[in-house]
C-alpha cells in the first residue's frame, strides 16, 4: 500500500575523509577534488542531488578542505576576465558550479567515521527524511538510482539503501545486507546488515554502495553507537538496529542498483572512471577513443 511520507529536501554529503590512497597528490587537495575528466569529483555528486530534487546540500567537511568551499563559491576575478575575453562557455562552466544548490557547511572535529559525520548533520537535517551520498560512488545522470529511492522511501517509510552484487571475493571490501525480495523487482526488505565481512560469514553478495536515504531516528540511534569495525562509529551498525526493531524509525528497505557506477575511491577504478567518462563525452570522445585503439594496438 502507497503511504504519505515528508518530502525529502535535503541531501548530507560527507567530504572529511583524509584521502590517504591517494597520497600524496592528496596532501593538499582534498579527494574530493580530484578532477574526472574536467570537473572534480564532488561535482558529480552535488548534481545527481540537484537532478533528484535536492537543491538543501550539507557537505561535512575537516580539515584542509577549504578548496570545497571555494569552488562552489564565485570567483568574481575569473568570471571578469572570462568575460571580458569574451569566453562564454567557460565562463558558463565556472559559473554553473556555484548556481548548482544552496550548499552548507559543517566541520566532523574528529575523524570518527561515517556514522559520526552523518551525526554531524542532524542539526541542519532536523526531524525529516534525508539523503546521503558518498563521493567515492558516482552514478551515471542515465541510471538515476537516488531518485529511484527516493520513490522507495515514500511508498514503504523507514529508510533505503543502495545495494550492488559484487562477486563473493570482494564482499570484504564493503558493508553487506540480509535481504528478502518485496513485489517490486529491484526492491528487498533488509533483515540485517554486516560491515565489511569475510566471505564465509557474508549474509549475501549484497554490497551496500554510496547512497542511502535515511529516517531521522538513525541520529538517536547514532548518538548511542559504539566505535565498530575500525575503531569507527559506522553507519552501518545503526541501521542494522533500525532493520532489527521497524518500530524505530521503520523498515530498511534496498534497492538493487544495475546501472553504470564509477568508483573513484580506488586508484585503478578512478583512472577506468575517466577513461569511461572521457570516452562517452561528445567533445572529447571521437578523438579519444580513436588514440585509446591506436595504443591499446601498439601496446599489446
Amino acid at each position: 500500500m502507497t503511504q504519505s511520507h515528508p518530502r525529502i529536501s535535503k541531501a548530507v554529503i560527507p567530504a572529511a575523509g583524509l584521502g590517504t590512497r591517494f597520497l600524496p597528490a592528496t596532501k593538499a587537495t582534498p579527494k574530493e577534488m580530484l578532477p574526472v575528466v574536467d570537473k572534480p569529483a564532488i561535482q558529480y555528486v552535488v548534481e545527481e542531488a540537484v537532478s533528484a530534487g535536492l537543491d538543501d546540500v550539507l557537505m561535512v567537511t575537516g580539515r584542509n578542505k577549504r578548496p570545497l568551499e571555494d569552488h562552489f563559491d564565485r570567483n568574481y576575478e575569473l568570471e571578469s576576465a572570462l568575460e571580458k575575453k569574451g569566453d562564454t562557455e567557460r565562463l558558463g562552466k565556472v559559473q554553473e558550479s556555484s548556481d548548482l544548490a544552496m550548499i552548507h557547511y559543517v566541520r566532523q572535529g574528529d575523524p570518527k567515521g561515517l556514522g559520526h559525520a552523518v551525526l554531524c548533520a542532524a542539526p541542519h537535517v532536523g526531524d525529516e527524511p534525508f539523503a546521503v551520498l558518498l563521493g567515492d560512488d558516482l552514478i551515471d545522470p542515465r541510471d538515476p538510482l537516488l531518485q529511484r529511492m527516493i520513490e522507495v522511501q515514500a511508498q514503504y517509510g523507514g529508510s533505503v539503501i543502495a545495494l550492488m552484487e559484487v562477486a563473493p571475493e570482494q564482499i570484504h571490501l564493503y558493508g553487506c545486507a540480509a535481504v528478502d525480495t518485496t513485489e517490486d523487482g529491484d526492491v528487498v526488505k533488509v533483515s540485517g546488515l554486516v560491515e565489511k565481512p569475510d566471505a564465509a560469514d557474508a549474509p549475501s553478495n549484497y554490497a551496500i554502495i554510496g547512497r542511502y536515504v535515511l529516517d531521522p531516528h538513525v541520529f538517536d540511534i547514532l548518538r548511542r553507537t559504539q566505535p565498530g569495525r575500525g575503531g569507527e562509529i559506522q553507519l552501518t551498525d545503526a541501521l542494522q538496529q533500525l532493520a532489527a526493531d521497524e518500530k524505530v524509525g521503520g523498515p530498511v528497505h534496498g534497492v538493487v542498483f544495475k546501472g553504470r557506477r564509477y568508483d573513484t575511491g580506488d586508484r585503478s577504478d578512478y583512472l577506468r572512471a575517466i577513461v569511461r567518462l572521457a570516452c562517452e563525452r561528445e567533445d572529447l570522445g571521437p578523438d579519444f577513443r580513436t588514440w585509446l585503439r591506436s595504443y591499446v594496438a601498439e601496446e599489446m
